[in-house]
């Protein structure tokens, strides 16, 4: 379904933020994409389950993974962006449609800003990094979903706080991980935090969230 959202209540949820949207635009944002997951399929990985992305309120935007190559690549072409920060810097990608992924925690960043990736570029390793700020317990990616009507380029997160971009910037532009389709599963996101489910479409197995399973097509 292809969300519409007034800038008029963009520009009132981002005030502050540095997320330039015309105030008299209609901002259109593109079906979801198709998504691969955002690791080499075909290897174990441990998820830590669904959550918002501070793992305490808020719209759960977010999923931790852990790969057993701990190799992060891109689940789809697009636009890096480095979002830098006192402690380093943290991935998002820009792609068609006003669609936004984020990579946060990730060591050994191998992409530049402004760099275009294709799907299955190596972006970096799992890691515990906190660049903005945070908390991380064992190696692994907290990958987030955004939309970003309008430009997304003009989303600047630059030297926020993952405090402030996890609460104020998640309200506004957060997208649920609950019923998404990526890389041929299902993510269902359960009532508690770090909870839910990954159905693999192909032959509706389900792996219960926290848990492991083997990231088949």
């Amino acid at each position: 379904m292809i969300k519409l959202r007034l800038a008029v209540l963009l520009v009132a949820a981002t005030a502050g933020l540095g997320l330039a949207v015309p105030a008299t635009a209609t901002a259109e944002v593109a079906p979801f994409p198709a998504l691969a997951l955002p690791f080499k399929a075909g290897q174990q990985v441990y998820s830590a389950g669904i959550h918002s992305d501070d793992g305490s309120t808020g719209v759960k935007n977010a999923i931790d993974f852990s790969p057993a190559d701990r190799t992060v690549r891109a689940p789809l072409a697009g636009t890096v962006h480095l979002q830098h920060c006192a402690g380093g810097d943290w991935v998002t990608i820009d792609h068609d449609g006003g669609w936004r992924t984020g990579y946060y925690h990730m060591e050994g960043i191998e992409v530049t800003d402004g760099e275009h990736v294709e799907a299955g570029a190596e972006l970096g390793s799992t890691g515990n990094a906190l660049p903005c700020g945070g908390s991380s317990t064992g190696a692994h990616v907290h990958f987030t979903l955004w939309t970003l009507p309008g430009a997304p380029a003009a989303a600047n997160w630059d030297g926020k706080s993952f405090a402030e971009v996890s609460t104020v910037v998640a309200a506004a532009s957060g997208e649920p991980v609950d019923g998404k389709s990526i890389g041929g599963w299902r993510f269902t996101a359960g009532a508690e935090q770090y909870t839910g489910t990954a159905t693999h479409l192909a032959d509706n197995a389900v792996t219960q969230l926290p848990g492991r399973f083997r990231a088949k097509l």
